[in-house]
């Protein structure tokens, strides 16, 4: 299933210059509705104010962490089915699986490029609407 570059995106990310380049990469996949935060209280009021089709959040953020921005999404009944990718630093298992077991619908460990961007994009897509047609039905 092809990702809908036409769905609006959440970039959570309290750097200024990371968040450009996670929003610019976005742009160079295709995507043309780019939206930020820079922390995850503000990304939670958005994401109950607007329609987003992706989040792509950091980890390491004060003083909602991505990891307990992602628990908020996962425990509302409006935002749960939203595909949440976290970007962070952090490349260690507990990691990984704590991030996982709150529901990311995938990870990304920086450094990391385009292509690999692109694809936890789409593993997140996919991820999310099959795990939603499982619960649905």
């Amino acid at each position: 299933m092809p990702v809908d570059l036409s769905m609006p995106v959440l970039v959570v990310e309290d750097s200024r210059i990371m968040g450009q380049i996670l929003r610019n990469l976005l742009m160079m996949i295709g995507f043309r509705r780019v939206d930020n935060a820079l922390d995850g209280t503000t990304a939670l009021s958005k994401l109950r104010n607007e329609h987003y089709g992706l989040v792509i959040s950091d980890w390491n953020m004060q003083p909602m962490t991505g990891l307990m921005l992602l628990q908020k999404v996962r425990a509302d009944p409006v935002l749960y089915g939203i595909p949440f990718v976290m970007v962070t630093e952090e490349s260690d298992l507990a990691n990984v699986t704590a991030a996982k077991g709150a529901g990311a619908s995938s990870y990304i460990v920086k450094p990391f490029n385009r292509e690999t961007f692109k694809a936890k994009i789409a593993e997140a897509s996919v991820s999310r609407t099959t795990e939603q047609a499982i619960f649905a039905g």
